[in-house]
């Protein structure tokens, strides 16, 4: 019977470089396990080189981890475009590769899991810092970066002021490194668009004639990488397509019974779950659906909302048409709605203003100006029921909006004046099972 030895790691979230003495006292591994979150503009990419060297200078942290990867959600919500690179336009194909990208090539392409930080670490004079590591086989990578306060800061916690100015700095080799012959250099300068180069190969140093000395003169806001690795590669990708705005009209059947548990296109989940499902007991139009399928609310550590909510399209939109089959699961108590100008999501679902278009299990239906259903433009009784189809309409023009009940008129004209604009959204009143089809949107403006 073989043993398993567990490796214990003690993570972070966004640690400011720094750890507590009682952390590293324990001798454990130490992670930045969530960091970054920054806007992907230069300034993003000036935190990430910071914080790359110095979670491990000022924490001893030997991993940071970028939340997130790639900003592939709607701009407007919570946190857009915190990713090192952007797709979000999965409707046009439109990417951007940003720079905290090449930023991480710094680290990531000279260095790799196995490899050890040495001891001769730390902060530049006139400020920066290195790094140094090494594969034990005689491989080392330099990491210099001299991000100024004004272009490095992060999204949290605190930066407290620091200066950065022009200096030169001389690194030596001692030891077995002493006898590296050369060593690949990397660059990068952010910043002014005249100035600015991203991971950018300049010509090697040779080091035979110096015994290992050298020295580099550093301005702000840059990064180098002195590596005995000649792997390193910018590469090359096509042009992306253009970038457009989201289709003014768009529909979606639904008509997909593979992959499984799938999310339909375009829709972004702010709460509750909405998944592609195969319905069995209808095999006529609504054999397949989208469905919201939590029955609970999660465990939450945001100000969720109560009810569920998908958002779909532009955040621009002003005047819309949504129409959807919907079809309510829970007897009684079960709702559904449709919605326009919907103009908040992620941590701030919960606020979330718009106009909701309301059917419910018992009859009645609601029209409400926010997604708790506090502001009540109009209600009443109607024939609803559950486990019965039914096709709900919104129309908002202006500063007024109307509804359908099966393409028929269940109320007009309510003045709506805030918000001006946002996305299309379904939902439930609860977390219940619910199920959508046919979906439809038109904006005109």
């Amino acid at each position: 019977m073989r043993g398993h030895i567990m490796s214990i790691i003690l993570r972070a979230h966004y640690p400011g470089t720094h750890t507590v003495k009682d952390a590293q006292l324990t001798g454990k591994k130490l992670w930045s396990s969530e960091d970054f979150s920054t806007l992907n503009s230069d300034t993003g990419a000036g935190c990430w080189g910071r914080i790359l060297n110095q979670n491990y200078i000022n924490g001893y942290m030997t991993s940071t981890i970028a939340w997130n990867l790639v900003a592939s959600y709607y701009e407007q919500l919570p946190y857009g475009r915190c990713g090192l690179m952007t797709a979000q336009e999965p409707w046009s194909g439109h990417y951007v590769v940003e720079s905290p990208v090449w930023v991480s090539a710094h680290t990531t392409q000279f260095t790799q899991p196995g490899w050890y930080y040495l001891k001769t670490v730390g902060h530049l004079e006139k400020g920066g810092s290195y790094v140094a590591l090494t594969d034990g086989l005689g491989n080392l990578t330099i990491i210099i970066e001299t991000m100024s306060h004004k272009h490095s800061k992060c999204i949290r916690p605190f930066l407290p002021y620091f200066n950065v100015s022009q200096q030169f700095a001389t690194f030596i080799l001692k030891g077995s490194f002493s006898k590296i012959p050369e060593l690949q250099v990397w660059y990068t300068k952010l910043g002014k668009s005249s100035e600015r180069f991203l991971f950018k190969q300049l010509d090697s140093l040779w080091l035979l004639d110096s015994i290992g000395n050298f020295t580099l003169e550093l301005q702000e806001d840059e990064l180098f990488t002195l590596t005995t690795l000649t792997t390193g590669r910018k590469g090359s990708y096509p042009l992306p397509p253009k970038s457009q705005p989201f289709p003014s009209t768009y529909k979606d059947d639904f008509d997909v019974d593979y992959p499984f548990f799938s999310e339909a296109p375009n829709f972004a989940d702010q709460t509750g779950v909405f998944e592609y499902f195969t319905n069995t007991e209808d095999p006529g139009e609504h054999r397949f659906t989208l469905r919201q399928v939590l029955n609970q609310r999660p465990i939450t550590w945001a100000a969720d909302a109560s009810n569920t909510i998908t958002i779909i399209g532009d955040y621009d939109w002003t005047n819309l048409t949504i129409k959807c089959d919907v079809y309510i699961e829970t007897p009684d108590t079960g709702g559904v709605f449709i919605a326009g100008r919907v103009n908040k999501g992620g941590v701030l679902i919960r606020s979330a203003r718009g106009i909701f278009f309301w059917i419910f299990a018992n009859g009645s239906y609601r029209v409400t100006g926010d997604l708790a259903g506090w502001i009540i433009y109009a209600l009443g009784h109607v024939e609803v029921t559950a486990k019965k189809w039914y096709t709900l309409t919104l129309t908002i023009r202006g500063g007024f909006a109307s509804g359908m009940l099966n393409d028929k008129s269940l109320w007009t004209d309510i003045p709506v004046n805030f918000p001006k604009n946002g996305w299309a959204a379904i939902g439930t009143h609860s977390f219940e099972f619910a199920q959508f089809d046919n979906f439809y949107v038109e904006a005109t403006s």
